[in-house]
């Protein structure tokens, strides 16, 4: 391909709003446009590595039985409401009406239409197993969408099903996916590690992630020197153990606002002597959930152990403690209670004495407090103990590449999805679900290469293997020897910068877009006889005489390849 017959808008400056480098890179770059928060169109540059991505799951997908099918994104709500998750999934479904006012869905997912699919077809016993796949625009609506393609609200996603007779079937499936997964991100060279993850809206009874550690990442991993890792969702860690020391139960003055820093700093305790006490409603009522002071609440924890929980609010907190948030405590109050585990045995503690710029201190939850249920709902920190081999654990950002789920017969015996088994007996079909984000992986590996220039493109899913630079296009030897060397590259993917425009340009669009291998032709290496040739992870480049520009150039492709 000529650069000067392409569609490449590159671009100086990235927009303000692009704060991760993938953003930048990929607006920069000529790779994506942005229409509309969230929504992206994907240039010819942007398509091709994206097409490439696509064709290493169609491949190793193929490998492992999976058939590829294409299925609707508009979807009617009537089989989201056979499972509940036309109301469950909330406001990140778009939903829209047609002109008969029926209610339908942009499909976020298809499980509910992959069921729909396998209860109308499949009979038998004999009809499973079945890996069944496609890769598809699906659309969810963000409260905040960023990172570019990173979190959009319509994206290209890989989402495949199985169906098997029974448990040891699905096993197997999962095992395949698992295996198939690992070999997909290994050809696009990211460094993916597989935790333990919640299943969340998806239901089922096991789940893991592909995540790539990154600080673009929006989630949080739990990890391991013994090689336990997990989602914070479902990371387990033990807290940093402290020392509670008894005390008597008082009531003080202190005017100042009620955070853990204000009130900590104030009494000079530590933050772990603090009892921190929020108050949400739950089914309609309140209830406390107290943890200590040096840790969070982890949000996704708490709504797993009480679904449509939500924070109380401020008229609320006043009229059932007589005082503001950050001067409460269930002390002497009569609403149900669930302590946090990092509060196991606490005493000598802080908390609201329920009377605004007034705390209590020498709480003793075994005497003061009648607690409800022990619950773990602590975000977990770096420096938590593992509970496998007692360790500090360390939290890390990662970007989610890939998810998979045991799904069981959830949505089987929901939508009755049946089949009959060789005794002619009906039973429910054993489902799993898979999905890869597909523009996730481009972006993740925007986020694991680059350099202070560009992007660094792994070879298996760069745009165009090979970059040809013709420096001063109007003199006759320069052209004459770009254009020999391009038509005998022409068994490779290679752009070719033809343009009229200075050196400077040139380099610089080049360690840009970052293609792989790049080969420069210019006066001063003609005049020596060579032509310059480099990866564009290296800062040297090699002169090669223009007769073997392609030996030197299939060599370096063929390590970059790693054959």
């Amino acid at each position: 391909m000529r650069w000067s017959e392409a569609f490449i808008p590159t671009l100086r400056e990235a927009p303000k709003d692009a704060v991760t480098v993938s953003h930048r890179l990929l607006l920069r770059g000529g790779f994506i446009k942005s229409l509309a928060s969230g929504i992206h169109t994907y240039l010819p540059l942007g398509w091709r590595v994206l097409k490439k991505v696509m064709r290493i799951i169609r491949e190793e997908m193929d490998r492992i039985g999976g058939q590829e099918l294409h299925m609707p994104a508009l979807t009617p709500a009537e089989l989201w409401e056979e499972t509940g998750r036309w109301e469950e999934y909330g406001d990140e479904m778009f939903r829209v009406k047609d002109r008969k006012k029926r209610d339908y869905a942009l499909a976020p997912t298809h499980e509910e239409i992959i069921t729909e699919l396998a209860r109308k077809e499949i009979r038998s016993y004999r009809d499973l197993p079945q890996i069944w796949y496609q890769i598809q625009m699906k659309f969810r609506d963000e409260l905040r969408p960023r990172g570019g393609v990173l979190r959009a609200r319509s994206f290209l996603m890989k989402d495949s099903y199985s169906l098997d007779r029974d448990w040891d079937g699905l096993a197997r499936s999962y095992e395949l996916h698992y295996e198939a997964y690992t070999r997909i991100f290994e050809r696009c060279k990211l460094p993916a590690v597989v935790v333990e993850a919640s299943a969340g809206i998806m239901g089922g009874s096991e789940s893991h992630e592909f995540m790539v550690l990154s600080e673009s990442g929006e989630d949080s991993l739990v990890i391991c020197s013994c090689g336990y890792s997990a989602n914070t969702e479902v990371g387990e860690a033990d807290p940093v153990p402290v020392e509670f020391k008894d005390g008597e139960l008082k009531k003080v003055h202190t005017p100042v606002e009620g955070t853990v820093e204000k009130i900590t700093e104030f009494l000079g305790i530590p933050a772990y002597h603090l009892m921190k006490s929020l108050m949400y409603v739950h089914e309609g009522k309140p209830i406390f959930v107290v943890i200590r002071g040096d840790y969070d609440i982890d949000e996704r924890k708490l709504v797993s152990i009480f679904p449509g929980i939500r924070p109380a609010h401020p008229e609320e907190i006043k009229e059932w403690t007589g005082a503001p948030a950050g001067y409460i405590s269930p002390v002497g109050l009569n609403i149900p209670v669930y302590a946090d585990l990092s509060l196991k045995g606490g005493k000598g503690l802080t908390s609201g004495a329920n009377e605004e710029f007034y705390h209590l201190t020498g709480i003793s939850l075994e005497r003061d407090v009648k607690v409800k249920e022990w619950v773990d709902v602590r975000l977990v920190k770096t420096g938590d103990r593992c509970r496998r081999c007692g360790k500090e654990v360390e939290v890390r950002r990662a970007i989610e590449l890939g998810h998979i789920f045991k799904l069981g017969t959830k949505y089987s015996e929901a939508m009755r999805a049946t089949f009959l088994d060789r005794d002619g007996k009906e039973k429910p079909i054993v489902m799993g679900s898979y999905g890869i984000g597909v523009e996730r992986i481009m972006a993740t590996a925007i986020e694991v290469y680059h350099d202070e220039n560009g992007i660094i493109w792994p070879i298996s899913i760069a745009p165009y293997e090979v970059i040809l630079l013709s420096l001063n296009p109007s003199n006759p030897e320069v052209r004459e020897t770009a254009e020999r060397i391009y038509r005998e590259l022409g068994n490779v993917e290679i752009l070719y910068d033809d343009r009229d425009e200075q050196p400077g340009v040139k380099f610089k669009d080049a360690d840009l877009i970052g293609i792989p291998v790049r080969v420069v032709v210019g006066e001063r290496g003609l005049k020596r006889g060579v032509v310059e040739v480099k990866k564009r992870k290296e800062k040297e480049s090699v002169e090669v005489e223009p007769g073997k520009v392609k030996e030197v150039v299939m060599k370096m492709r063929e390590e970059l390849y790693g054959y």
